[in-house]
């Protein structure tokens, strides 16, 4: 019983979820986010956390982009 293959051309993808640079963002939003929780702990002031509270907020909406860009 023989066996034939067909040639198939072979399919290319444009995957932009694999892309170095989503990641490296990735990672820096995660790191603002840390420093915002750590800097809430560090000294229990007004001007501290409103600055804690922002650099969290800048994290996660960095963070909340990048991920939605890699899932589309």
């Amino acid at each position: 019983m023989p066996t034939t293959f067909e040639n198939r051309t072979s399919r290319t993808t444009d995957n932009n979820a694999n892309q170095t640079s989503h990641y490296w963002v990735l990672a820096l939003a995660i790191a603002i986010g840390l420093a915002g929780t750590f800097l809430r702990f560090v000294h229990e002031s007004t001007l501290m956390s409103a600055v804690s509270n922002i650099l969290l907020l800048i994290g996660s909406v960095i963070a909340f982009r990048i991920v939605f860009k890699i899932m589309k």
